[in-house]
């Protein structure tokens, strides 16, 4: 899967739990010990909080403003993309536009702007073509830290007139970049923008434990956040988050005191099934059936958390605003059959949703494959919710 802000832990978690089940099986000979062993690993890689990128990419020639890859399924999406790759200290990324040729053996694409990359090297696909902060999309910002329960938060304030402010919450092991797509939509709509970390974040403060606790602490962040954009002078909260950033915001939803200021809310590949989520990444690697249920035993055991509560369909949050989902069916980090069948509940559950599907892309890819296209989206739905 292509590595934007937030999906290259789910490239490591696939990768790794597939290794890891070579070593548990090799290790463990009794089939019980070997079984506890492979779901100890699997909760370790879900609950690890630190960032590996991976390039497995080859950039095989940059001539005439466009840059050869070796074609996959994944170098082969539509859309526009970052390039991202490893260079001497430090990295290097580009903006490539749509496949303009393609064979069984490259795929083609203009180089748009940004770095300019060598042949020859690793790279990765990158959903977030744009770094390192708003003055990237041609905005204003301001350098703030949130005061929240484990200490000073940074965030980046994008200020406008409104007075219904956005607050942006990124995905598991992403970071705060994965927002620049949308920034410049919603700045055109007067809408204040609170670009926010959370616990385990680079610069902001560990977890305790020094594990992702997956929404079930994290949504006490969001609250800190949603509580000064108040301080602030916001009336009315949007929020708008990418894959776990939907879990950590319909935690927020359900057991903050503040959930009833939020006016609307989007959500972009969210995952609002821990257990579907689960199943799917063991699926990928062909792992045992019953290894995810023993993998959230374990997890439920080590961090306290109770899946069952992030179930957004079965049990839905306490407070229900206006939602737009948003999910690409070739997601093969989050299942999109999650979002659609909480989209068809929607009704049943008294919460006003409403759904769009992307075709092809992958993981929080939807803006990516057609960016006019999902920000009309996105804007349409806000200039009615919050008319």
């Amino acid at each position: 899967m292509p590595a934007a802000p937030g999906i290259i832990s789910g490239v490591m978690l696939l990768r790794r739990v597939g290794a890891g089940l070579g070593v548990g099986l090799g290790v463990g000979a009794g089939v019980g010990a070997g079984a506890a062993g492979i779901g100890w690993f699997y909760s370790s890689v879900l609950l690890d909080t630190s960032a590996r990128p991976v390039f497995p990419e080859r950039v095989l020639a940059v001539a005439d403003g466009a840059v050869t890859l070796a074609a996959n399924r994944l170098t082969a999406q539509p859309g526009t993309w970052g390039l991202r790759w490893a260079a001497d200290g430090g990295s290097g990324l580009a903006v490539l536009g749509p496949v303009a040729g393609a064979s069984s053996r490259e795929v083609v694409r203009p180089l748009l702007g940004g770095d300019r990359p060598e042949p020859g090297s690793a790279a990765v696909l990158d959903a977030g073509p744009y770094d390192p902060d708003p003055a990237a999309r041609g905005l204003p910002f301001e350098d703030v830290d949130v005061p929240g329960p484990l200490g000073l938060y940074p965030a980046w304030l994008v200020p406008a007139e409104g007075d219904t402010w956005v607050v942006l919450v990124h995905g598991r092991g992403g970071a705060r970049r994965e927002a620049l797509r949308i920034l410049p939509a919603l700045h055109a709509l007067g809408l204040p923008q609170l670009v926010i970390t959370y616990r385990n974040d680079v610069d902001a403060p560990p977890s305790p434990d020094g594990y992702y606790h997956l929404g079930d602490t994290e949504w006490e962040d969001v609250e800190a956040a949603v509580r000064f954009a108040v301080d602030r002078g916001a009336r009315r909260i949007v929020l708008f988050g990418w894959s776990m950033g939907g879990a950590v915001t319909g935690a927020f939803l359900d057991r903050s005191a503040d959930a009833a200021r939020v006016a609307a809310v989007i959500w972009d590949a969210p995952l609002v099934d821990w257990r579907a989520t689960l199943r799917q990444q063991a699926r990928n690697r062909r792992l045992p059936p019953g290894l995810s249920p023993l993998a959230s035993a374990v997890t439920s055991r080590r961090i306290g958390i109770d899946f069952d509560r992030f179930d957004l369909r079965r049990n839905p949050p306490a407070v229900r605003p206006p939602t737009l989902v948003v999910h690409s069916a070739g997601d093969t980090a989050v299942p999109v059959s999650a979002s659609r069948a909480l989209a068809v509940a929607g009704p049943e559950l008294r919460w006003p949703l409403r759904y769009l599907e992307v075709p092809l892309v992958e993981h929080t890819a939807s803006w990516n494959a057609d960016p006019s296209a999902y920000e009309r989206a996105v804007t349409s739905f806000l200039d009615e919710v919050l008319a």
